[in-house]
């Protein structure tokens, strides 16, 4: 009996571990494609077809300006709206979290609305929202788009950080004397900082990969995905796979190096309390 529940427990283990394996290769497969098809030597304007190694691609990242001139601008409207967001999310996050007061739960619904919403819903009531007020299309157009559905993001993934915070230690640093402003910018900020870091990157992201309400209210303003889709009739050159590896390679870059962040704070957050 104990060697026929054992047996059912390591096949069970095993299966469970061959879904999860097989999980993460079905999310990862499309992304390991993109790095490796940045090395495909291709014969013609479509980058589909594995036809050899080479490293001409790489040495050549920026050869067609077009689609440099376009990841510039996607750049620079996902560095703008995410610092919008996370400021405007960070405030939401906290008053939410730290305050009871009516209406609460209305704001708590609409800040869930941009989640649940089609983006094909929300692109194009702002953009009907933009003609209905003269407002011209174009890089204003697109960063208020994106901070409207950046800052549920911010707020959702910020209040999940500290749902457990205990406030109790801004009360005890005012006690000591501190301010309330000093006591959140000493004690509160840092302890958040890293869901706040984490919520404006992962807005970075959805920024920059955005393509369906950017393409309700960009205009003659042409973003990287706005691009690709409309070179992907024409050509799709190895370029497009390189200049996509290195903002994977720079995200990774970013989520390391702040891993190892945390964990040197860690250590010294811990070294005190261990010698003691």
């Amino acid at each position: 009996m104990t060697r026929a529940h054992d047996s059912k427990q390591k096949w069970g283990r095993r299966g469970i571990n061959g879904f999860a394996v097989a999980a993460m290769l079905y999310l990862f497969a499309p992304i390991f494609m993109i790095v490796l098809f940045s090395f495909n030597n291709p014969k013609g304007r479509f980058n589909i077809v594995w036809n050899g190694f080479t490293l001409k691609n790489w040495a050549n990242p920026f050869s067609h300006p077009e689609l440099t001139d376009a990841l510039v601008v996607s750049l620079e409207i996902a560095f703008i709206s995410t610092l919008i967001a996370t400021v405007l999310g960070t405030s939401i996050a906290l008053a939410l979290s730290r305050y009871k007061f009516k209406g609460s739960g209305g704001v708590n619904l609409f800040l869930v609305l941009p989640l649940t919403s089609p983006e094909v819903v929300l692109g194009s009531s702002l953009a009907t929202l933009f003609l209905a007020r003269g407002v011209s299309f174009g890089i204003v157009t697109v960063i208020i788009a994106h901070v409207m559905f950046q800052v549920s993001f911010v707020a959702v993934t910020l209040r999940a950080r500290i749902r457990g915070f205990d406030w109790s230690l801004e009360q005890a640093a005012m006690d000591l004397g501190a301010s309330p402003r000093r006591a959140f910018w000493k004690i509160t900020f840092p302890l958040i900082l890293p869901g706040i870091l984490a919520a404006a990157l992962l807005s970075f992201a959805l920024s920059i990969d955005d393509f369906i309400i950017t393409f309700f209210n960009a205009g003659s303003l042409v973003t990287f995905p706005l691009q690709i889709f409309g070179a992907s009739r024409v050509a799709i050159p190895p370029q497009i796979n390189v200049l996509a590896t290195m903002l994977l390679m720079g995200s990774i870059a970013i989520l390391v190096g702040s891993l190892i962040i945390e964990s040197r704070r860690r250590r010294l957050n811990a070294g005190p309390e261990s010698k003691r």
